[in-house]
């Protein structure tokens, strides 16, 4: 048994694949998606080809991306999604598989898994709420693959305004926040993050921003927020150029500097757990921005292994099994 850099009582959901469920007691499976990621730097670039779809990318992105993930040292994706299916499974008494689209595990080995054990129905779930043809689009493909599935997939496109969704990410924010103020001796204002997209993607009648500003809106009310205490920015545009959607979290923090405020807290809703655009992105890059403009700033704590997370997933396939 590895060690797990979780400290997860010594039980290591990535490298161990520890899981709760036994055995098959019904024809019905659910299968989480997400996007995967490198377990070390020295993957970075066979990742980023998968990322790319086989496209090279210039020597100095690789590079640069592959320095980040050495600042943080290890990518906790494959390890908090693993955790969450098995917290699922035992909460729901049925098999929760994981798939990754860029990493292992892969979601063609979850495909072929769940086909070999017999199972006529799949409830698939994105670990990205909100819908964009980038993100859960690309899942589908993902899953659906070249040929005919063995099984009736019922895929969810969407769950950003899940009220235990909402619940979770607004107990992060609210015990975070209050702390922060505290320390801060101000009310600080708050901004939720996304991962952008391409502008194009948008104006083609993508419904990813809207659902985005929906989740934040909602997350505001549950934890109590004015409209004034907080403002939407999106982050982790891509290196590939052309125009990605806005505004950036740097350029909400150089907004609220011009408002003389001396800090400021980030909620991310688009993320579900600590990963590169959390660890680094936030955690490193934002604070040292923010640092360098004479500004402070915190975070909120990642839904991780939240149990009211769980309990998000479990409505979301329950409703489909009411359907």
């Amino acid at each position: 048994m590895n060690t797990c850099p979780l400290s997860l009582g010594g039980q290591c959901y990535c490298a161990n694949r520890v899981s709760s469920f036994a055995a098959p007691s019904s024809k019905v499976a659910v299968l989480l998606l997400a996007h995967g990621s490198p377990e070390n730097p020295e993957q970075v670039p066979e990742f980023l080809r998968y990322v790319t779809g086989g496209r090279s990318l210039p020597p100095p992105v690789v590079e640069e991306i592959r320095h980040r993930y050495s600042l943080i040292g290890f990518s906790p994706l494959a390890c908090w999604t693993l955790l969450q299916a098995d917290q699922l499974t035992q909460l729901l008494k049925m098999p929760v598989f994981v798939g990754m689209r860029n990493w292992k595990p892969w979601i063609a080995d979850a495909v072929k898994a769940i086909a070999t054990q017999g199972f006529e129905r799949v409830i698939s779930i994105c670990m990205a709420p909100q819908n964009s043809r980038t993100s859960v689009g690309l899942y589908r493909r993902a899953v659906v693959g070249e040929t005919d599935l063995p099984f009736a997939l019922d895929f969810v496109e969407e769950w950003q305004d899940q009220p235990l969704l909402v619940k979770a990410f607004a107990e992060k924010l609210r015990s975070g926040w209050e702390k922060a103020c505290a320390e801060s001796g101000a009310r600080l204002p708050v901004i939720f993050t996304a991962h952008s997209v391409p502008q194009r993607t948008i104006a083609e009648g993508d419904p990813y921003e809207a659902q985005a500003k929906e989740t934040a809106a909602l997350v505001a009310k549950a934890a109590g927020l004015s409209a004034g205490d907080w403002m939407f920015g999106f982050q982790s545009q891509g290196m590939s150029g052309g125009d990605w959607i806005g505004p950036t979290v740097e350029e909400t923090i150089l907004g609220l500097k011009a408002k003389d405020r001396g800090g400021v807290f980030i909620q991310p809703i688009g993320f579900l757990c600590d990963h590169i655009e959390v660890l680094y992105d936030i955690d490193i890059a934002f604070k040292a921005f923010a640092a360098g403009e004479g500004m402070r700033l915190w975070r909120a704590e990642s839904l991780n292994g939240s149990e009211t997370l769980t309990a998000a997933l479990a409505e979301v396939v329950k409703s489909r099994l009411k359907s």
